[in-house]
């Protein structure tokens, strides 16, 4: 016989982060605002200690990092990859690639509830600039692009974006950072907005086009910095 007082309880819809989760975000969320060098190794016990996780937490951690692009194994230990140009160039390429084939898609269909969620992402990232959150700021940079890829129906492209999500995200940052960059590109973004709000497809492709390759040339110029800093 079945216990009524069982046959009650709710589904339970959603779990709490586990402490690989929380730790991941955070080794992670260094890395994306610099406090993480490129080249740097990451020791597992010192982050063990900051993190207040135990070493394996941080094995794990160091395991997704590595299967994201971010981190790459050595001999002398885990470290901090370093994006080269030509990895950048190609990253780029992609993304205009995918990103503008998925601005044109969604201006054709895109509704009001369509332009009000960019608009209000757009919003998030202004409001991030502000405050000087650059994770904000790139979350919502991520969800502005998600609205778009999923709006136009380019799912599996942009699965292949969120494979990238986390170097991307690196690019991102290191150009941000840029004096007047931050302005810029939610100027350009905007520009985007008012293309799929009139359903411009073409128009908008193109300004998405520009917005990306303006992006390239200024994170080609910092990785060239890097470069030249490093030798």
């Amino acid at each position: 016989m079945q216990n009524d007082d069982v046959n009650m309880l709710d589904r339970i819809e959603s779990r709490p982060q586990t402490l690989r989760l929380i730790a991941l975000d955070r080794v992670r969320d260094a890395i994306l605002e610099g406090r993480i060098s490129p080249g740097e190794r990451l020791v597992e016990r010192n982050l063990a200690e900051r993190l207040g996780v135990s070493r394996s937490v941080i094995r794990e951690v160091i395991r997704n990092l590595e299967s994201e692009g971010l981190v790459e194994g050595t001999p002398s230990g885990p470290r901090l990859g370093i994006i080269t140009i030509d990895q950048a160039e190609q990253i780029y390429d992609i993304r205009i690639q995918l990103e503008s084939s998925a601005v044109a898609a969604c201006a054709r269909v895109a509704t009001e509830v369509t332009v009000s969620a960019l608009k209000s992402a757009l919003a998030d990232i202004a409001v991030a600039h502000e405050q000087r959150s650059a994770i904000r700021a790139l979350r919502a940079t991520t969800c502005f692009y998600e609205i778009i890829f999923k709006t136009g129906g380019h799912l599996i492209a942009w699965e292949i974006v969120q494979r990238l999500n986390s170097r991307i995200s690196q690019l991102r940052a290191m150009t941000l950072s840029v004096v007047g960059r931050q302005a810029a590109g939610l100027k350009r973004l905007a520009g985007m907005v008012d293309l799929i709000e009139r359903q411009d497809a073409s128009g908008a492709a193109a300004a998405c086009q520009k917005h990306v390759r303006e992006a390239a040339k200024i994170a080609c110029v910092k990785l060239r910095e890097i470069e030249g800093s490093a030798a």
